[in-house]
């Protein structure tokens, strides 16, 4: 549970024990610490059945308004982009899941690349977003795979 990767940040994280209160398991050790600030994206794969799909958003990861003690994990604080709103509904839309990755290391860009060579389909939430286009890119994605496999 809640594995995070100490690479998104450049201090020291620290380790610690603390309750984990489900499972009826002992305390975990846990690495704690908090993103740097900049930016990074947000990247979930689903299994449509007739293909793999990434969603990936490009976000901000952000300083924390104060200290979290409560909250003893790796944790970041991020602004999707191009808007909460905007980058939500696309998000739902695509059918994005719920377990996710971050990456403060490669860009749009390169999954874009990954998609293309892995033969996965890409659906890029960023700046230029907007709802009425991203709908119009899922429609064009799902005729392009039924025609891609013949159905």
């Amino acid at each position: 549970m809640l594995e995070v990767s100490p690479s998104l940040t450049t201090a020291r994280p620290s380790l610690e024990i603390h309750p984990l209160g489900i499972g009826g398991k002992e305390d975990p050790v846990r690495l704690v610490f908090t993103a740097d600030a900049g930016p990074a994206v947000v990247v979930a794969m689903s299994d449509l059945r007739d293909r793999f799909r990434l969603v990936a958003n490009a976000v901000e990861n952000l300083p924390l308004p104060s200290p979290l003690p409560k909250l003893p994990v790796g944790r970041a604080l991020w602004r999707p982009t191009p808007d909460f709103r905007t980058s939500t509904t696309a998000w739902l839309m695509a059918g994005g899941a719920h377990h996710t990755v971050m990456t403060t290391q490669v860009g749009l860009d390169v999954w874009r690349d990954f998609a293309r060579m892995a033969d996965v389909e890409l659906l890029a939430i960023g700046q230029a977003t907007d709802v009425a286009g991203f709908e119009r890119e899922l429609r064009s994605n799902a005729a392009y795979y039924r025609l891609a496999q013949g159905l």
